[in-house]
């Protein structure tokens, strides 16, 4: 399979190329950037982007590695997904939630299609913190408790709440410790918190310790468990067999609503559908977001069951957005799901994942001691590097970076690629629709540059 694009590659225009420059005075002067320190910034400045590629100010073509912030799961500038946007923009631009209209209606009947069980049901927001946010207050309205189970080592959202659903560094700045949310170890073989010898091991004790969490703090207090299906920025660590299943036992045994987050896994990324699918699992809740359009206009959404609907049939539901289901991010979503169906890109990520990252990462592994361990499925893969694959030291310090990593990262640019990299790991996460001439040349890139943490290791 092949990507799609627009047009043949072409350098961007003269003009372009100016209103980049022009473009990057003008964010130094006035914008204000998340998760960073204003003054230390030097942000890269893109031009054009055109299926797996994208072009900086000075002309040159990067080979984006990283989706963005995996999201652009069709690749940059999809046709049908900017016809899509381009025919609703000359119809209807927007329209207030209360009112229905087509493209909403329409995206709504697709996800419902996609999703597993009956979660038939979808409220659309902006992005995938709010959704997160409404999939925990619904959760809580509708079993009338509080308390909400997270693990640490997650991600779920920067908004308030979302934030404090967040088992990694970025919450504790903002935890005030009043949030309603209690974080519990996740099932993660390579840096066991149970010392687990084996992944079947790890299965039984991290659902034990589960159970002993609900148990301890009062399965009666607890509304929700919201678990990514396979972390994302966490690390992209596959649950071990068994796993996700239990979790499905553990919630309807305590009736406590489970809330699968889909917003980086599902859509396609990890070789099907929705993440949860890999494991036969159907949760309360659906949460997902990025995906859902490649991010070509901003969207997300709690998909929910039959029975959480029913709580609001009657009752109204206390919250809503001015954007939710906004046409021309829902005329996104139907092009990207079209998209995606027509070019079969999910089976493409599922056939990417078995036939190109896996066996090659694997290979890579064994050439590189700086790699302590490699996983992932589709689309959707980690590399952890190591300073000792013994003690697993990592090659950089949880929650931060360092020189080493650094180098590495500057080496990838320099090659010609827009790497994700996250604390000590390299992320290999391309759009779902690379060409594996364009995927194998990706990974090229990082196996020439990994003698450079082979280098740091003891």
């Amino acid at each position: 399979m092949t990507e799609t694009t627009t047009t043949p590659a072409s350098a961007p225009t003269p003009e372009q190329l100016d209103a980049g420059r022009r473009a990057y005075e003008l964010d130094r002067a006035h914008v204000f950037h998340s998760w960073s320190a204003q003054e230390t910034l030097d942000p890269m400045t893109f031009v054009k982007a055109e299926g797996s590629h994208v072009w900086d100010a000075d002309g040159r073509r990067y080979l984006d590695f990283s989706s963005q912030l995996v999201n652009t799961n069709i690749g940059h500038q999809h046709p049908t997904v900017v016809n899509a946007i381009v025919k609703q923009a000359t119809e209807l631009c927007t329209i207030a939630p209360q009112h229905a209209n087509a493209a909403r209606s329409e995206a709504a009947r697709l996800i419902a299609e996609l999703t597993p069980g009956d979660l038939n049901r979808v409220f659309f927001t902006n992005g995938g913190a709010d959704a997160n946010e409404h999939a925990i207050r619904m959760a809580r309205l509708h079993t009338g408790r509080k308390k909400v189970l997270s693990a640490y080592r997650s991600y779920h959202g920067g908004t308030h709440l979302a934030i404090n659903a967040t088992g990694d560094p970025r919450r504790i700045p903002n935890d005030d410790g009043d949030s309603g949310v209690v974080h519990f170890f996740p099932a993660y073989p390579y840096r066991s918190y149970f010392h687990s010898d084996s992944p079947e091991q790890e299965t039984q004790r991290a659902l034990a310790h589960l159970e002993d969490m609900i148990v301890l703090e009062g399965a009666a207090n607890i509304a929700a468990l919201v678990l990514e299906s396979i972390p994302g920025t966490a690390g992209i660590y596959v649950p071990p067999p068994g796993y996700i299943e239990g979790v499905r036992e553990l919630t309807a045994k305590y009736g406590i609503v489970y809330i699968a987050d889909e917003v980086m896994a599902g859509f396609g990324r990890a070789g099907k559908w929705f993440a949860v699918d890999h494991w036969g699992v159907t949760p309360d809740i659906i949460t997902f977001a990025k995906g859902v359009n490649s991010g070509y206009v901003p969207l997300g959404g709690v998909a929910m069951s039959e029975t959480i609907y029913q709580t609001f049939a009657q009752r109204p539901y206390p919250g809503g957005l001015t954007y939710s289901g906004h046409p021309l991010a829902c005329a996104a979503a139907v092009g990207a799901i079209t998209a995606m169906r027509e070019e079969s890109m999910v089976e493409n990520a599922a056939r990417l994942g078995e036939e190109v990252f896996g066996p090659e990462l694997l290979a890579m592994a064994e050439r590189h001691p700086s790699i302590g361990e490699v996983r992932g499925a589709g689309c959707f893969w980690a590399i952890e590097l190591v300073k000792n694959r013994e003690t697993k030291e990592p090659m950089a310090a949880y929650g931060g970076s360092s020189p080493e990593m650094n180098e590495l990262i500057a080496a990838l640019k320099s090659a010609g690629m827009l790497p994700f990299a996250n604390f000590n790991r390299i992320h290999v996460v391309p759009p779902l629709n690379i060409s594996d001439d364009d995927a194998r040349r990706g990974l090229a890139i990082i196996d020439e540059a990994l003698h450079l943490a082979d280098a740091h290791v003891a």
